[in-house]
């Protein structure tokens, strides 16, 4: 069951997402909290908590709405209606920015977001893309709010430009019948179903996403394939060829006609392996000091030659069988 155990501002009973979520768990222990970023009682509990801490569900008021620029596949990065998340990806870049505190925290002035975003996107030069899924994955959210089908729709009517998000999950439904205008670009992230199973802890399988793009791209979204992030294990070049023949058998020519690619090689960190090692003792390990080095204050990436060669190998597969397929960077 989740969650287990929610922390809430006091503030969020002035919204009505705040009553509706307070009265949709009013089963589940409520404790009330100064500040969703500053929770003393779970920042000092020890690593090996993580997995209960995961089971926590956070409400709050967002109070920052800086955008960030961007210059992947969008233009800014907005700070949007979550952050964290309930999965449990050892290699979760959110752990960078959170430690163990990476629980998923909802955030219910969801239409003073909404607003800002919708009137940003009518304030600048150009048409831009607006990167909404950054801090969370908003497919899990809307399970819990049914806030991106809000989003969506709005947006689509009163947006300029476009808004994207990726997802390990496949919960799509509720979306497919939405007004979406074509201002909307889906991106599947993706990983071989080995790593999906022993690394991506809690999130959807590998053929169930692939549906699940191939559901959205029918109806009438941009969609997009996020590999990511690309993880070196010793058979990884056997593991990410069947990926592909399985995204190549699955996919419909629809998606891949128009799809496009990102991929990411992991960066892990010296929190992730703190976290990890007592967390998830009997898991999967990610740091390989042979193929990794430095990079930054207290994260590793692979060395150049292998980080090079994992490229090579990658878009000579991925063009094998979509050559069509427009790959938009790889880092």
């Amino acid at each position: 069951m989740f969650p287990v155990k929610i922390y809430y501002e006091p503030a969020i009973d002035e919204y009505t997402l705040g009553k509706t979520l307070r009265e949709k768990y009013k089963d589940v222990p409520q404790i009330p909290i100064e500040s969703h970023n500053n929770i003393f009682e779970l920042r000092s509990r020890p690593n090996s908590d993580f997995v209960e801490m995961k089971k926590y569900l956070i409400i709050g008021v967002r109070k920052t709405h800086k955008y960030a620029d961007n210059f992947k596949t969008s233009d800014f990065l907005v700070p949007f209606t979550s952050s964290g998340c309930s999965a449990m990806c050892l290699y979760c870049y959110l752990v960078c920015n959170y430690n163990k505190c990476s629980y998923l925290r909802i955030f219910v002035n969801q239409e003073e977001i909404l607003n800002k975003l919708i009137k940003k996107s009518h304030s600048t030069e150009k048409e831009c893309v607006f990167e909404i899924g950054s801090n969370s994955d908003l497919i899990l959210e809307n399970m819990i709010t049914n806030s991106l089908i809000t989003t969506i729709e709005e947006f689509g009517k009163k947006g300029r430009g476009a808004i994207t998000f990726p997802t390990k999950f496949s919960m799509v439904d509720k979306l497919l019948n939405l007004d979406h205008n074509g201002k909307v670009i889906f991106r599947m992230s993706i990983n071989p179903s080995e790593i999906i199973r022993d690394v991506e802890i809690g999130t959807s399988t590998l053929m169930s996403r692939i549906i699940a793009l191939n559901k959205m791209c029918e109806a009438g979204y941009k969609v997009g394939l996020l590999i990511a992030p690309v993880i070196m294990l010793k058979n990884w070049r056997m593991i990410y060829t069947e990926m592909l023949d399985t995204l190549y058998e699955n996919l419909t020519e629809k998606v891949k006609n128009s799809m496009f690619i990102e991929v990411i090689f992991m960066t892990y960190s010296y929190v992730h392996r703190a976290i990890n090692d007592q967390a998830f003792p009997d898991r999967q390990k990610l740091y390989n000091q042979q193929l990794m080095t430095g990079r930054g204050r207290g994260k590793y990436c692979y060395r150049q030659y292998y980080r090079e060669d994992g490229e090579a190998f990658l878009r000579y597969e991925i063009g094998k069988r979509f050559n069509c397929a427009n790959i938009i960077y790889v880092v």
